[in-house]
């Protein structure tokens, strides 16, 4: 029996549960669950060759997930909510015997401050009850660590020189959108950069270092320097890398409304009065936003998302560049989602089914690097992401 609770009800959800049920000998009973029945309902009757069963539930409250959960009895929950949910979620999972999977890492919601050390302390827990957790296995975190763990298990002897690079080359049409939640996508990119070199880490001002890049079937695009969460875990796990880097693109437009927005102090996280009422800035911000899970009926273009790495191989220096494109169309004509979403809900689904066929389960609290990237690798030429190698060419890092 497969049976699997999806938490989350946005754009990157309605991939991967779609994608779920497209491989539905393996997921054999699914349930969908968020804050707003609705919008899970509406996911689901989407669906028309199995039957999604569908719940309300507040992943705030531990007492509420685990009452869901001893009722659905889900052998693995996906958790597709917000980050600052993942703990409360895992402590569900370990009240009930339950394994889990992610696709971004912890973070506070009065901080953006990101760290797996406070997931990374569960180990423990889960490894004595027996139970998987499976840590940020979206797109970047996610299939990045598995590009770089099967470049370490294939083609180096020695991983000296990581650079993550992420470009979404496609065109919403709108003013100005996130291509996930804008809150924390929002966040994320206006925190400090920081980078991995030489055993310690060294932090930049926002946006400060950026460079164009040149990405497969887009040509150059200016790409900026910043702090991505799977630095941590990979410059953990693979100790020879002596500098790892995150790279993303972004246009001037994005980036002037980006400075507006913060000028303006409706980047804050922290609390104000309003009317008598107590709101957060980039909450407001959100709501009046554009929805990412609706931008993908008109969006072109398409992402390129990748690694290029250098090292050792039998003592000499070898260049590799790993990477998939993905066309937003094609996202939204087999998901109903734009592309951003289809590359973190598709290999959520693969770390699922992995799971759930035993290759990827062990107890305790891992990182998608650290296991087997073979059947995941062959599983993105299978379920719609095809990756492509490129060996000693100009990595212009």
């Amino acid at each position: 029996m497969g049976r699997v609770l999806i938490i989350g009800a946005g754009g990157v959800s309605t991939v991967a549960v779609k994608k779920i049920a497209m491989n539905a000998d393996v997921f054999t009973d699914i349930m969908l669950a968020s804050r707003t029945k609705s919008k899970c309902d509406a996911i689901a009757a989407a669906i028309k060759n199995v039957k999604i069963q569908t719940a309300q539930v507040d992943a705030d409250n531990v007492d509420e997930l685990i009452k869901l959960f001893n009722s659905f009895k889900p052998e693995l929950v996906v958790n597709l909510a917000l980050p600052y949910q993942d703990l409360t979620i895992m402590d569900a999972c370990l009240a009930c015997g339950v394994n889990y999977l992610d696709t971004a890492n912890y973070e506070p919601i009065d901080e953006a401050k990101y760290e797996y050390s406070w997931q990374w302390a569960y180990q423990d827990r889960f490894k004595e009850a027996g139970l998987t957790a499976i840590l940020g296995c979206g797109f970047d975190p996610g299939v990045t660590g598995v590009f770089t763990a099967y470049a370490a298990k294939h083609h180096f002897d020695e991983i000296q020189y990581l650079d993550i690079v992420d470009c979404n080359a496609g065109d919403h049409h709108k003013a100005f959108a996130t291509n996930f939640n804008p809150e924390i996508n929002i966040r994320e990119i206006t925190q400090k950069g920081k980078y991995w070199e030489n055993g310690q880490w060294v932090e930049t001002e926002p946006q400060e270092i950026h460079k164009p890049l040149n990405y497969p079937n887009i040509g150059p695009r200016e790409s900026y320097l910043l702090h991505h969460e799977e630095l941590e875990s990979l410059t953990k796990n693979f100790p020879t890398i002596k500098r790892a880097r995150f790279w993303m693109t972004f246009g001037q437009e994005y980036l002037t409304h980006l400075r507006v927005i913060q000028n303006i102090g409706m980047s804050r996280i922290d609390p104000i009065m309003y009317n008598g009422m107590e709101i957060v800035p980039i909450q407001f911000l959100k709501a009046v936003l554009p929805n990412p899970g609706d931008l993908g009926e008109n969006y072109t273009g398409e992402t390129s998302i990748g690694c290029r790495i250098r090292g050792l191989k039998d003592g000499k220096e070898l260049t590799y560049y790993v990477y998939n494109n993905c066309s937003h169309q094609a996202a939204y004509e087999e998901t109903g989602a734009q592309g951003v979403s289809y590359t973190t809900g598709v290999p959520a689904m693969i770390g699922a089914k992995l799971f759930m066929q035993g290759i990827w389960r062990k107890p305790g609290v891992f990182n998608v690097e650290e296991f087997n990237p073979d059947p995941f690798m062959k599983e993105l030429n299978e379920q719609g992401l095809p990756w492509h190698e490129l060996f000693n060419v100009d990595l212009e890092l």
